[in-house]
């Protein structure tokens, strides 16, 4: 039997817990259920919540941890609980985490593991007490507007998504196998049975003149999921015991859920309905500022380019938008809700049934999506973007303290390449490759020279959370839309872990040496210049800064650019042209021109300013001069696919935006003129292309294009009127604490070495002195 643990809950001469209604007095009393590994687990947190007579106040639980007879359970607990109307609506946020290191044995991450927890049931338990005896329990199915009825008990179980591939192997347990019991759902009612494909269900127990009603936002969506309802009794199923095989959260795993209870008149539904279907969009005055004065945001009107508005509606509309791609592979349940289908992945592959390759918000789909429905004012845009906002901060995201430092904290990469998450799910590096890869129809990497066999060492079969998958600036883009503090918590979180991982006293190597460890800049191996790592951790640094204000984001995001790149840098020695291994460069030169303007709106002329300057400009100079499609090369890509077009667009994003810090005129026709060639490029090619509705690269069109509109609207804007002429003397070459402490261990052993012949020497010398002597 189960342990539950009161959450809210008053001693019987208190007033009511909730509401003091009109004919009926309501008092709700929650309860958590926990059951794993046999044992059943009360919760403790620091403090109660009070009740406030009629309203029940704001109340958040950072840290819930449950305990049994036997000891503690690895999982703790989050609760907030917010009021509405007056105390009629609650609203709940639960979050369940596993705290523990996963076991990744060679770097893969397969389900099965040491360190995860197979969940028997987490629950939610309502006791209701009207004062009186229950007329009757419905249930309002809002997707098709049915309400079943019953008198004795009422419950709905959904086990699938319930669509056309509802057993798809997405779903993958540790056994490689798909243990879901049906299609969709099943709702018994007394005696009756019935059975849906998707259900969004609102529970109610009916009194005499009030109804206490309960939701989940993304029943269906989130499955398994249920809902029950028996003598005085509510209760839902978040990860519910009806579930073959239970729940295994991976350990630095954790999944939030969002329901609501309401207490209203009989004749009154409509705020719990509006609760289940609705996306809760409440910004902050701040919140609603910042988004209005997004840089360059303006609204998508018919001046917009329609090419490129074709392109990026792809999302949202036609036979393979990002809806039906989550049809295709099912990527529905807890774990999987909210990401994206990374079909790209799939284009060469040959089996029956589809490759399964999650995305895991690569390149920030979630700011993609936000930003154009800023453009456009279109709902669909945010079914996209606050799921995947969610999912990469529930799943994506590796919630532990207690495994290597660059993993703490961090972000998994998308599925490797071309191959199957298989039992991996949504953590990059199976087992499976250690048997099969996936790579097919692309050029032999021998044919590729040198090029080809740093290709080899890139293609680790391995690994697992790094800086150069670190995406953070969409999360606050959702919190400054829905005012959640677990998007802020989320953004606030990649910023430390950029800090973190820097941290030279934290390694094995603290002993010969506390240097930087470069790890938030190592875009490949040994390469520490523009890239995508530094790109990333520049980002989540400035994001860290615009929510936190906190100054250490901003000096560390400036001393990462000094590390990175010089007005003075050598391009020809960078080998930028060599897209395989140097294409993401201009990741880093669009963060430079994000620093560049968020100094400039701070009003912050200083030394880091003129040297972002300076540096940018010298690398447009070159960008002007030499760069090229680079489709243009394809003989020198392992896979010439339409994602290199789409790729080229930063080149004109970058080339665009050096234009407002260029006051010389005919280098400012220059880039403008190369600009305008790589923007063209890039929506001409992807147009007449057949696979431009492919994942990857829809979502650079979503980040990237976009600000064309106020570049066209702002054709004389200069925000320096003379170059930078400062000299910052000679370009420093980056060494990581590795290389030091390397370098320091062997002059030791050199030097221990020569201190040993000394003193061999010397007791030759000494017995030879006594012998003779």
């Amino acid at each position: 039997m189960s342990t539950r643990s009161n959450i809210i809950e008053e001693s019987d001469d208190a007033e009511p817990d909730a509401v003091n209604t009109e004919t009926t007095k309501v008092r709700l009393k929650p309860e958590i259920i926990l059951r794993h590994g046999g044992k059943s687990y009360s919760g403790r947190t620091v403090s109660l919540p009070e009740l406030t007579g009629e309203k029940l106040k704001d109340l958040t639980f950072r840290e819930i941890s449950f305990f049994s007879g036997e000891g503690a359970s690895p999982l703790v607990a989050s609760l907030a609980v917010t009021c509405e109307d007056d105390g009629n609506l609650v609203k709940f946020e639960a979050s369940l985490r596993n705290p523990f290191p996963m076991d990744h044995p060679g770097g893969n991450w397969d389900l099965g593991a040491e360190g995860n927890v197979v969940i028997d049931e987490f629950a939610i338990v309502f006791q209701v007490h009207g004062g009186e005896e229950p007329e009757k329990f419905h249930l309002e199915l809002l997707d098709d507007g049915r309400t079943i009825q019953a008198t004795d008990n009422l419950s709905i179980f959904q086990a699938s998504s319930g669509g056309e591939n509802w057993d798809s192997p997405t779903h993958f347990d540790h056994r490689a196998e798909v243990a879901l019991p049906f299609r969709g759902y099943q709702i018994h009612a007394d005696e009756k049975r019935v059975e849906g494909h998707r259900a969004d269900p609102v529970l109610g127990i009916e009194f005499r003149a009030k109804t206490f009603s309960i939701a989940q936002r993304n029943f269906w969506q989130d499955f398994p999921s249920s809902l029950s309802a028996s003598n005085d009794t509510l209760k839902l199923g978040l990860f519910p015991q009806e579930a073959l095989r239970g729940h295994e959260l991976q350990g630095g795993e954790q999944k939030t859920f969002e329901f609501a209870v309401h207490i209203s008149s009989n004749a009154s539904q409509m705020r719990i309905q509006e609760f289940a279907q609705s996306r809760d969009l409440v910004p902050t005055s701040t919140g609603f500022t910042r988004c209005r004065e997004w840089p360059y945001l303006t609204q998508a009107s018919p001046q917009t380019d329609p090419r490129y508005q074709a392109l990026v509606n792809l999302a949202i509309e036609g036979d393979d938008s990002f809806f039906e791609k989550r049809e295709k592979i099912d990527e529905y349940g807890w774990r999987n809700f909210g990401d994206v289908y990374g079909d790209h992945e799939a284009i060469y592959h040959r089996g029956d049934s589809p490759l399964i390759s999650h995305y895991n918000n690569q390149y920030d789909c979630t700011l993609g999506f936000g930003i154009q429905y800023l453009r456009t004012g279109d709902t669909r845009w945010l079914d996209l973007m606050l799921p995947m906002a969610d999912h990469a901060w529930d799943i994506d995201t590796y919630h532990t303290d207690q495994d290597k430092l660059l993993y703490n904290g961090g972000l998994f990469w998308h599925t490797y390449h071309y191959a199957d998450a298989h039992t991996a799910t949504h953590r990059s590096y199976p087992k499976q490759l250690r048997v099969s890869q996936s790579f097919e129809d692309g050029q032999d990497l021998e044919e590729l020279g040198e090029t080809g066999e740093q290709l080899t060492k890139n293609y680790a079969i391995g690994g697992g959370p790094a800086a150069s998958h670190n995406y953070n600036t969409g999360w606050m883009l959702a919190y400054y839309l829905t005012g959640k503090e677990r998007y802020k918590e989320a953004a606030v979180n990649a910023s430390d872990y950029v800090m973190r991982i820097e941290d030279g006293s934290k390694t094995p190597f603290k002993w010969l040496s506390r240097a930087d460890t470069g790890y938030s800049t190592c875009s490949s191996e040994g390469y520490y210049g523009p890239g995508r790592a530094s790109g990333n951790s520049t980002h989540a640094l400035l994001t860290g800064h615009e929510l936190t204000g906190n100054r250490k984001y901003l000096d560390r995001a400036a001393k990462l650019m000094r590390r990175t790149v010089h007005p003075k840098q050598d391009l020809g020695a960078l080998n930028l042209l060599n897209a395989e291994l140097r294409w993401f460069y201009t990741m880093y030169l669009q963060v430079l021109g994000r620093f560049v303007d968020y100094k400039f709106r701070l009003g912050e002329r200083d030394d880091d300013f003129k040297y972002a300057v300076a540096s940018l400009i010298h690398y447009a100079d070159w960008m002007a001069e030499h760069e090229r499609p680079t489709l243009s090369a394809p003989e020198e890509l392992q896979y010439p696919t339409e994602t290199w077009a789409a790729q080229d667009m930063r080149k004109w994003h970058v080339l665009q935006h050096a234009t407002l810090y260029q006051p010389d005129p005919e280098k400012r026709r220059k880039y403008q003129e190369k600009a305008d060639f790589f923007y063209n490029y890039c929506v001409d090619y992807l147009t007449e292309s057949p696979t431009k509705s492919l994942c990857r690269p829809v979502v650079l069109m979503l980040n990237f294009g976009w600000q064309r509109d106020w570049f066209l609207a702002h054709p004389s804007e200069l925000r320096i009127d003379r170059p930078i002429e400062k000299d910052f003397g000679e370009p420093q070459t980056f060494v990581p604490q590795r290389t030091i402490a390397i370098r320091r261990f062997k002059q030791l052993v050199v030097a221990g070495g020569v201190g040993f012949v000394l003193l061999v020497l010397a007791l030759l010398l000494w017995a030879f002195g006594v012998f003779w002597g």
